[in-house]
């Protein structure tokens, strides 16, 4: 029996509207830019529409401006993996701006790889 071809489309990519982490309803994308105005609470980053990969895995790295945590430490990248639960499934990959806004402003670097292999990376710029 011939393998099914997944199919990963980059869909829309810059600022969102708030987003509902314990939804499954994605947040809208309200401008479509590499270049995104920071003010506390912008939502920002990509949606993946993924087909055919239902149960397969996906990892991401969020590779962010150094910012420090609560303790002084210089905050590791943000890494992760996620399971496409569906045959037709959008995913959405990027963060919220939090105080203090200025340690957060840079270059945003959002990576997600599927076996192995990198099948988005896009810079967002936060100014």
């Amino acid at each position: 029996m011939a393998r099914k071809k997944i199919d990963i489309e980059l869909y829309s990519y810059g600022e969102y509207s708030h987003w509902d982490r314990t939804s499954r309803e994605l947040p809208k994308i309200v401008k479509i830019t590499d270049t995104i105005r920071a003010e506390i609470g912008t939502e920002f980053g990509y949606v993946l529409k993924i087909r055919k990969a239902k149960g397969k895995k996906l990892e991401f790295r969020i590779i962010h401006p150094p910012f420090k945590d609560e303790s002084g430490n210089v905050m590791p990248d943000f890494t992760g993996e996620y399971y496409i639960r569906s045959n037709d499934y959008s995913f959405f990959l990027g963060d919220c701006i939090w105080e203090p806004l200025e340690d957060k402003l840079g270059d945003w670097q959002l990576i997600t790889y599927f076996e192995g292999k990198v099948i988005a990376d896009k810079t967002l710029h936060l100014v």
